[in-house]
């Protein structure tokens, strides 16, 4: 007989978590708007106020909206950064795909170095070098979520400085979404030389203001990935 997976039941807790997130995900909720009261909610999901109330917890904990004691429910306001539970949440159906994992990290990781590439200043340039050489000081016997740490240190900065905040958003989530793959992934022997590698070439590339150079090193370092994805895979 096949492997099959048990079936996941869908709370009603949780059909109202998404619908909210979903309104405050796609923008239709705006940051610091007040959410409707528990009552109105519960009318208007044809549910109990106490359905309403776990659903208005669990967003809470995750990050998506504020609770107010005698005030009310208001989306978070903007920030710099999603909360990692937040992340986790919205992507919890496809975290562990390794295949759009990695589609999702080349599309984006590619956009944004690309784009930092171009609007670097020297300072910030100066202060990438350093980010590169903490990661470089870094000694070999050390374990991948230290090695991870300061390139997310590194690729988080460059998010910051491709004067794009929707791109910022994005590297910040994907991240989040790659912290398991990418301690997998560091585990596989020549990954970690080949990580810092890229952004050593990264950054001699764009102090040249090469950008067709800049380009080539982010193909080549997401061809090397895949490899590295693939064996992965058939482990």
């Amino acid at each position: 007989m096949v492997d099959v997976k048990a079936v996941k039941k869908i709370t009603v807790t949780e059909q109202i978590m998404e619908q909210i997130a979903t309104l405050i995900t796609t923008g239709k909720l705006k940051p610091g708007e007040k959410l409707p009261t528990e009552r109105v909610l519960a009318e208007k999901f044809n549910v109990t106020r106490s359905r309403v109330r776990e659903s208005l917890r669990a967003l809470s904990l995750i990050g998506l909206i504020t609770i107010k004691p005698g005030e009310g429910s208001f989306v978070k306001e903007s920030q710099l950064a999603f909360p990692a539970e937040t992340i986790t949440w919205i992507f919890h159906r496809e975290i562990n795909n390794l295949n759009e994992i990695y589609a999702a990290r080349k599309l984006i990781e590619s956009e944004v170095y690309l784009t930092a590439a171009r609007n670097a200043t020297d300072e910030q340039i100066e202060h990438l070098e350093r980010l590169a050489e903490n990661i470089v000081k870094i000694k070999g016997d050390d374990q991948p979520d230290v090695y991870l740490h300061h390139i997310d240190e590194f690729d988080l900065y460059m998010g910051e400085i491709c004067g794009n905040s929707i791109y910022a958003k994005l590297m910040q989530t994907i991240i989040h979404l790659r912290k398991e793959t990418s301690l997998k992934i560091l585990s596989v022997p020549g990954s970690i030389e080949q990580s810092v590698a890229l952004r050593s070439k990264l950054i001699e590339s764009i102090k040249k203001h090469d950008y067709e150079q800049v380009q080539e090193n982010i193909d080549t370092f997401f061809k090397h990935s895949r490899d590295f994805y693939d064996s992965i895979l058939d482990s």
